[in-house]
């Protein structure tokens, strides 16, 4: 009896042990041998971009800096308005910070930052306008101001406009947006400057 006692107690045991271990692995794999995930890739795939981004960022790059250097000859004159004073300085402050934009964002596509286009694109002043405008003064100052700026942000909103219609990467194409109501709106703030004279 203590015999068979002892044979039960021990295959009692035994069919315990081997019920633990099919529930712990099933196969006696261990945690070494358990698989784990792939972790996940620690930088997001490139956005694709096109050739109408690249030609909006390197066109729009001397563009933005002709209208930058515009505002700073008016602001470096006297006798100039706090109207169009004020318009000049938000010309430049916005437009500063997209020139840096669009460089990091020809940067990051690997592609060049310049365009040899110069006085050939749309809106563009000569080199006989920007003379003119730095050698004017006064109300003779402000009014080329307004009239060139004004020719000048309808070039930038016909290339913008191009980039929104052609353009593929998603940062370019907002970017270009935001121009175009930016823009928009102050030339309608300029045609009201020019037409209260």
């Amino acid at each position: 009896m203590f015999t068979n006692r002892t044979i039960a107690v021990t295959t009692a045991a035994l069919t315990v042990t081997l019920g633990l271990a099919a529930c712990s692995g099933g196969t006696g794999s261990t945690a070494e041998d358990t698989p784990t995930s792939t972790p996940a890739s620690s930088s997001a795939p490139a956005v694709a971009h096109n050739e109408a981004d690249v030609m909006f960022a390197q066109m729009m790059m001397p563009h933005h800096s002709q209208a930058v250097d515009m505002s700073e000859m008016l602001l470096a004159k006297s006798g100039i308005s706090e109207e169009v004073r004020d318009l000049a300085t938000a010309i430049a402050a916005a437009q500063g910070p997209e020139i840096e934009q669009l460089s990091m964002m020809l940067d990051e596509w690997g592609e060049g930052q310049g365009s040899d286009m110069g006085h050939s694109m749309h809106g563009m002043m000569s080199d006989e306008d920007m003379t003119a405008l730095d050698e004017a003064s006064g109300a003779e100052a402000e009014r080329l101001f307004l009239e060139q700026m004004t020719e000048h942000h309808r070039g930038a909103i016909e290339m913008a406009k191009t980039e929104v219609e052609d353009g593929q990467h998603p940062d370019a194409v907002a970017l270009a947006e935001d121009m175009i109501s930016a823009q928009q709106s102050e030339i309608d703030q300029m045609e009201d400057l020019l037409a209260a004279r």
